[in-house]
Parts: structure tokens; C-alpha cells; sequence
């Protein structure tokens, strides 16, 4: 596993506040009216399966638009960026606009419970989770938290075995771990205040998260590529 470079900060920034927007959304989302957690692909999966073996061809078609809209908001995330590789100057802030354009979007459905707001969120989700890519060979992904756990743990066999692990990877779990962590206890305290328009909050951070992108990047004097 080779040594992660020293991250940029307008890296380490970005990635805890992404991680901090999946935790609200997540949160959000199993509090809602579906009572589903919007970035859990393997459980959705899973519950895809059941419906199938089940023959509950309703809950099959939800499953299966629920997943569908997590991989194309994960397309158009490809699309926008283009590139797996983390560099300033990629078109971040335009994908970030348009995640919170998505989460704006599924307001007004998940305050009327139709389940388009559920499939907007997901769509949103995926888009993220598409636009945070890879540095140094280390992989960057902040709408679930499986793969750190799994890095975690492989990084406490490498230490049981006298192993060196390097120390920002594992700074790099602990900001993505503890911010999703953060966001979930927050959502939470969202919900309980104004429901579903707690996801009002993520939608603007997001936005915000894009115009700061966007004028760091301006300061930089770094054109889009």
C-alpha cells in the first residue's frame, strides 16, 4: 500500500464536510417518512433481493429505482468530473451545485412522503459519492462509511503484526468516520425540529460548500480542467 502524500487543505476540508452532508442526509433520511437510509447501497441491495424472492413486485420496483438513482447520480458525477484522480481544478463545484439542487428538489416530496424524494436524495448521494475520488492510492469516498471501517481494521492487523500504517491514512478515517458521525447526530437533532426540512440543511451546505470551492479555486488562480 504506498505512503499517502501530504492531502492539500482545501482536500481534508472538503472530504470532512462531504462526510458531515452524508451523515444528515443518512440520518434524514432512516428518520423520514420511508424510515430507509438513503446511503446504504448494500442494504438496499439486500432488500432488493428479499423483495424479489418474496414476489413483492411494488417493493422490487422501489428498490430497484432507489439503486438506479444512486449510479446515475454517480454517472453524472463522472460525467462533470471526468477524472478519478483528486486535483484542484476539477469541476467539483459545479457537481456540488448540483447535489444541492438535488437535495432542494426532494424537499417538497419528502414533505408530502412520495417516495421521488427519497430517489432525488439517492440520485444526490451518488453524485457525491462519484465526485470524491482517489489520492495517492488512497481511495476517498464520504457517503458511507464501510470501506474506512474495513481500512481501519487492516490497519490494526498491520499494527498487531508490527506493520507500519501510515499515519494520514488513518487521520484521513478518522475525519471521514467522525464527520459522518457528527452528521448523523445532527440530523437526528434536525428531525426532530423541523422533519423533513431538515433536509433544507444539507442541500445548503452543499451550495455553499460549492461557491467555496469555487472561489478558493479563483484565488488559486487554478482553471477548470
Amino acid at each position: 500500500m504506498p505512503v499517502l502524500r501530504q492531502l492539500p487543505r482545501w482536500a481534508w476540508v472538503g472530504t470532512g464536510i462531504l462526510a458531515l452532508i452524508a451523515g444528515l442526509v443518512n440520518a434524514i433520511g432512516y428518520l423520514g417518512f420511508m424510515h430507509e437510509p438513503i446511503t446504504n447501497l448494500t442494504g438496499n441491495t439486500t432488500q432488493l433481493g428479499m423483495a424479489i424472492s418474496q414476489g413483492d413486485w411494488l417493493q422490487t420496483a422501489h428498490w430497484a429505482l432507489t439503486i438506479c438513482a444512486f449510479v446515475l447520480g454517480a454517472a453524472v458525477s463522472g460525467m462533470i468530473v471526468r477524472q478519478s484522480t483528486l486535483q484542484l481544478g476539477r469541476r467539483y463545484g459545479l457537481a456540488m451545485l448540483l447535489e444541492s439542487a438535488l437535495l432542494f428538489a426532494a424537499v417538497p416530496f419528502m414533505d408530502a412522503a412520495h417516495p421521488a424524494g427519497f430517489y432525488l436524495a439517492s440520485m444526490a448521494m451518488g453524485l457525491q459519492n462519484g465526485m470524491v475520488s482517489a489520492y495517492s492510492g488512497a481511495v476517498i469516498r464520504t457517503s458511507h462509511v464501510t470501506g474506512i471501517f474495513t481500512d481501519l481494521g487492516m490497519y490494526l492487523g498491520h499494527l498487531l503484526r508490527g506493520m507500519p500504517v501510515d499515519p494520514l491514512r488513518l487521520r484521513l478515517c478518522g475525519i471521514v468516520v467522525g464527520h459522518f458521525i457528527i452528521g448523523s447526530i445532527a440530523g437526528a437533532l434536525l428531525f426532530a425540529r423541523l422533519r423533513e426540512h431538515a433536509l433544507l440543511v444539507p442541500a445548503a451546505l452543499t451550495g455553499i460548500g460549492a461557491l467555496g470551492y469555487g472561489l478558493y479555486r479563483w484565488q488559486a488562480g487554478v482553471r477548470v480542467r
